[in-house]
């Protein structure tokens, strides 16, 4: 199987996109999940240019790295200056990393427009660092900056650029196409040019502004490249660099060239979500091969033949990458997401029943109202559930009162009273907020514990407010989602209505009664492996 290393950027050129800032304790952090993936390369920054990246490269060295080696970041000697006398290159060095990358122009217009120095002078700048380097016993890599926006303003030129790194000892060239602006047959063209005049290694680094990036480091791997450079989820500057998390499945899976180790691709997901965690970032859910929606079907027409042959609809099997399918219920959904999703929470289900159309009606008659079910399976599983002949609610609400006061210069207070019935016992507390959800939420929980000590794990992770039909003003309606965790998974919950109490009311009250239910199939499904294993 033929191969190819993959080299990460996330920590140099990924914290170069907006909205982006890594500690030196988040690189690390990243670094040890990106070896455990089995990455080749990890480029951690750039020592001289920053005290940050200087730190880390001094930190990580009390790390153990047990698949990739670790690269620093720089660029050629300065202009009219030996290599080691140029602080930039010194820093290289000081690191006390094996393997360095160095940037150098390879377009004339960078070299005489933003160097201001001759083009027989920047040649010398390549060579001689690259030279200087490799006597100090480095891996070097050549990253040729705007290589191809410069072959195609002038050809001899940009070659002979690889040329010079080539002569200094380079071990890898890698062609940049840092403009991010060439089309998938231009890199094909010119990687097979480069490929054939010289017999040193190619990588590909590729930006994304013409969204290509991912195609053009694929096309480039099938002309020769034999390094494709990237970073985690894209990132990076301006609108990002290659997707590694999808450039490695689709050379792996879809051209059968090796990459990281076989195994580790099913936690590609995980590495994925990992990496926007520390980054503090939301994942994005339209993300291919690692978003929540790359598997995600909507349509009754699609899931009919999903569940008749997965194919039909995928491109790939889910759990290779780590990621699974999921049905979504919607006004689109027809009797097969039904289907789908009675199996998936083993409930009984007569498809020719009455039930399942009156769900199914009843759906589509609330997504009408404005309740949307595709971010909030809780509280489409109570639905589902409550359908059944053996649901039980865990609680009722008997009444409620809100009182909100507010004084010049003092907070606003709120205090919620509320009445709950559990069984047979009524209950009736009182709990103040900062606001008359959040008393809400403080009340409805002081009213539970007793009965359920569990609802102490669960958090309110995010609330949102949507208004709807913004037309009628403050007399709309308006849909309350909330996401909710007990530190080992989360749900979403939503309600709806003219009155923002009783829509948050009714998506509270669901995230509660959801997290009640998962946990008592949590408690039954430890209970029967524990049976099972004779305990």
């Amino acid at each position: 199987m033929p191969s190819v290393k993959i080299y990460d950027t996330t920590l140099r050129d990924g914290t170069q996109a907006e909205g982006i800032s890594l500690s030196c304790e988040d690189k690390i952090k990243i670094a040890q999940r990106l070896d455990k993936m089995g990455f080749h390369y990890i480029e951690g920054g750039w020592p001289g240019s920053n005290p940050k990246d200087a730190d880390f490269f001094w930190r990580i060295r009390s790390y153990s790295f047990k698949n990739a080696r670790l690269a620093a970041f720089g660029s050629t000697r300065r202009a009219k200056l030996a290599a080691e006398s140029d602080d930039n290159v010194k820093a290289l060095l000081a690191s006390g990393v094996r393997c360095a990358t160095i940037f150098g122009k390879t377009w004339d217009l960078h070299v005489t427009k933003s160097l201001g120095t001759t083009l027989a002078e920047n040649l010398a700048m390549i060579r001689d660092t690259v030279s200087y380097l490799k006597s100090h016993g480095l891996e070097v890599f050549f990253d040729a900056e705007h290589f191809f926006d410069g072959y195609k303003a002038n050809p001899a030129y940009a070659l002979a650029a690889l040329e010079a790194a080539a002569e200094g000892g380079a071990d890898t060239l890698v062609l940049c196409d840092t403009n991010g602006g060439s089309l998938p047959l231009e890199i094909k063209e010119i990687v097979e040019v480069a490929v054939q005049r010289l017999s040193i290694p190619i990588g590909i680094h590729a930006h994304n502004d013409g969204e290509l990036a991912v195609a053009n480091t694929i096309m480039a791997v099938q002309s020769g490249a034999s390094q494709a450079q990237g970073t985690v989820n894209g990132y990076g500057e301006r609108c990002g660099n290659a997707n590694l998390c999808s450039v490695i499945p689709n050379l792996y899976l879809k051209l059968g060239i090796d990459t990281i180790p076989r195994e580790n691709l099913a936690h590609l997901v995980e590495m994925s979500h990992y990496v926007s965690e520390v980054a503090n970032l939301s994942p994005d859910a339209r993300q291919p091969y690692v978003g929540i929606s790359a598997f995600a079907h909507k349509g009754g027409v699609h899931v009919s033949a999903l569940l008749k042959e997965p194919k039909t609809y995928e491109h790939i099997e889910p759990e290779l990458v780590g990621n699974h399918r999921r049905v979504l219920i919607s006004e689109l959904s027809g009797m097969s997401n039904l289907l789908y999703k009675y199996k998936e929470m083993n409930l009984g289900f007569d498809r020719q029943g009455p039930e399942g159309k009156r769900i199914l009606a009843e759906i589509k008659e609330l997504e009408n109202q404005g309740f949307q079910f595709e971010g909030s399976e809780g509280s489409f599983e109570l639905l589902m559930r409550k359908a059944q002949d053996n649901y039980t609610e865990p609680f009722s609400l008997e009444a409620l009162r809100l009182l909100v006061e507010m004084k010049e210069n003092n907070p606003a207070y709120a205090e919620a009273i509320i009445k709950i019935r559990v069984g047979d016992q009524v209950v009736h507390t009182a709990a103040e907020g900062n606001g008359p959800v959040n008393a809400l939420d403080h009340a409805l929980r002081k009213a539970l514990k007793d009965f359920y000590p569990n609802i102490g794990s669960m958090h309110l992770n995010d609330y949102k407010v949507r208004v709807l039909d913004e037309k009628d003003g403050t007399g709309a309606s308006v849909r309350v989602h909330i996401e909710t965790g007990d530190g080992q998974n989360s749900w979403g919950t939503v309600g709806v209505s003219q009155n923002i109490i009783e829509a948050s009311w009714q998506a509270l009250a669901d995230s509660i009664a959801y997290g009640l239910l998962k946990g008592e199939k949590t408690n039954l499904e430890s209970s029967s492996e524990k049976s099972a294993a004779g305990e």
